[in-house]
């Protein structure tokens, strides 16, 4: 079918897969100092990262309007899409969703919004997945059924330098902020389903990053993955470097090193590494 594919400025989506694909993506805002910045557009990602430390206020968020949304799926259906599916952060992380639902409502029948439960490629990759499935010609029944099996397949990790941020932030229990925070560890987290839950914690980045090594080989043999890091492109590099040695079942072809978004690194802060993963279908 004829489907628009609509995602916010947090699915981290690569330019060419955003331009291969005619993905829409809807920018969140990123307020530092009292400034507000189109999430991707007015700020790039390395100046704020080097920013961030020094920052006398702790940057927040904004959610964009649902007439940023209504904009966007006006045009698609205008252009002749049939449907247009709209995938976004995960509710219990962000307004976005239900904004976009609000948005929605203008169009009945015609608009679908997904929550992704994720962030970053964890979004990025489920979008990508209905872009495959409807350039291959699925309906839009079967182009939900791969996004949510996508979903379902779905892991992302994370070894932080502090958690310092997420504390300021509030995202996380302060049982968890607590530990990084009074031990000065380097936390490893996992995000599944809007939830962040911690895995461990280490005295030394290099210890933080074989736990994740680890936690990236318990997921198995993979379909898709993508090296995440907050303004650390050298870690991100020896991150896969270290999974190749370790002889990771890792996917065919290129698996990007992705500098995560503004909007999602205010939270996490700087010199962190992660991955997003798709385990492969038994």
């Amino acid at each position: 079918m004829r489907l628009a594919l609509v995602t916010d400025s947090p699915a981290d989506l690569p330019e060419a897969w955003r331009q291969h694909y005619a993905i829409q993506v809807v920018p969140a805002t990123l307020i530092v100092d009292g400034q507000p910045f189109l999430d991707g557009i007015e700020l790039t990602r390395e100046e704020f990262y080097q920013r961030l430390p020094s920052l006398k206020r702790h940057p927040t968020t904004a959610a964009p309007s649902p007439l940023d949304f209504s904009i966007r799926y006006r045009a698609a259906l205008q252009a002749g899409a049939a449907h247009v599916l709209g995938i976004f952060t995960s509710e219990k992380l962000t307004s976005i969703p239900a904004i976009a639902r609000q948005a929605a409502a203008e169009f009945p029948g015609q608009v679908t919004v997904l929550e992704s439960g994720s962030l970053s490629l964890g979004i990025g990759f489920q979008v990508l997945a209905a872009a495959q499935a409807c350039a291959q010609g699925f309906s839009l029944a079967e182009i939900l059924q791969s996004v949510q099996s996508t979903r379902r397949r779905l892991a992302v990790g994370a070894a932080l330098d502090t958690m310092e941020y997420l504390r300021r932030g509030g995202r996380v229990p302060a049982a968890i902020t607590s530990l990084g925070g009074l031990l000065h560890l380097r936390p490893v987290v996992e995000l599944r389903e809007g939830v962040v839950r911690l895995l461990g914690a280490a005295r030394t980045t290099a210890a933080a990053s074989q736990h994740l090594l680890q936690f990236l080989r318990n997921q198995g043999n993979l379909e898709r993955l993508a090296i995440l890091h907050t303004n650390s492109p050298q870690r991100a590099a020896d991150f896969l470097d270290a999974c190749r040695r370790a002889g990771l079942p890792l996917p065919a072809g290129e698996i990007p090193l992705v500098n995560v978004t503004t909007v999602i690194g205010a939270h996490v802060g700087p010199n962190g590494v992660g991955f997003a993963a798709i385990r492969a279908q038994n």
